[in-house]
């Protein structure tokens, strides 16, 4: 009797053992329709000197951070000039974000951000503990699509609509309007990114001209300087066809046109054949 008792009682223990042995899980969507094209090179923004040049006039700042800033510095400014977002407060939320590169969610699954799923997503997601246990995670095959993912995350929600009316060099008020719109739940958030932008100098690189930077960019194999959303053949984004305007896809999807433009981060009404408009959020 005794014997059948410390047998169910083993059985009992190594069935609980079993099941709490969950690993992170690397779901993959059927059907993946994210495009994540090769990055092209971008041109550098004096990252190297910059980086240097703080490093020996302050030997105690973080060496990780600074070999940070020297690999993503030029993807920030990239960033900054296809979507106004300044390139101190992207640099700062990467290395916040991602440990400086180090965390588990940047090394495994690319995601220097911590951007969540939601509804839109239809890539490859990971699962991690944050503010709640086992949270979907976004997962993609390059950094540089991370960053990309992180200024149309920004600049296609309306929640945060309203930081794109601060002066692009003010990135006190960008850092102080990302806590108010809900990026995060930490209440020192802003006062984090602010600690990182001003030890290291990260608002230089707000200071560099489009123009010139512009320059440097098309003489780098051609590259054209283009907002690629992306999610493609979704079902909130549309291929524009021909004899397609603004009006007639606005119509086709219940939209006006003002949203439209802002979804898309349009400054005009002109659209291109084949190209891929965000019809609703």
């Amino acid at each position: 009797m005794k014997l059948n008792f410390f047998v169910s009682i083993l059985f009992l223990l190594l069935l609980s053992n079993c099941g709490a042995r969950k690993h992170v899980a690397h779901k993959k969507n059927s059907g993946v329709i994210v495009s994540e094209p090769k990055p092209k090179k971008i041109p550098s923004v004096n990252e190297d000197k910059i980086t240097r040049k703080l490093g020996k006039k302050n030997p105690r700042l973080n060496k990780e951070t600074l070999a940070y800033i020297r690999t993503y510095a030029p993807m920030a400014v990239n960033e900054m000039h296809l979507y106004k977002i300044p390139a101190s407060i992207t640099l700062a939320q990467g290395i916040l974000e991602s440990g400086k590169g180090k965390s588990e969610l940047a090394l495994k699954s690319k995601n220097h951000f911590g951007i969540k799923c939601h509804s839109q997503w239809r890539g490859e997601r990971v699962y991690h503990d944050d503010d709640e246990k086992g949270e979907c995670f976004r997962k993609y095959k390059y950094v540089a699509t991370s960053y990309n993912d992180h200024s149309l995350f920004l600049s296609q929600r309306k929640r945060y609509a309203f930081l794109f009316d601060y002066n692009i060099r003010n990135y006190k008020k960008w850092a102080y309007g990302l806590r108010k719109a809900g990026y995060a739940t930490d209440r020192k958030y802003p006062s984090k990114l602010l600690k990182i932008i001003e030890d290291y100098h990260l608002y230089e690189f707000d200071n560099l001209k489009k123009r010139s930077y512009t320059k440097k960019l098309k003489a780098l194999d051609n590259i054209k300087t283009e907002k690629v959303p992306l999610l493609k053949n979704s079902g909130n984004s549309y291929k524009v066809k021909k004899g397609d305007t603004l009006y007639s896809i606005s119509k086709k999807y219940s939209i006006s046109v003002q949203n439209l433009k802002v979804l898309n981060n349009l400054t005009d009404n002109t659209i291109s054949l084949g190209q891929y408009l965000i019809v609703q959020e």
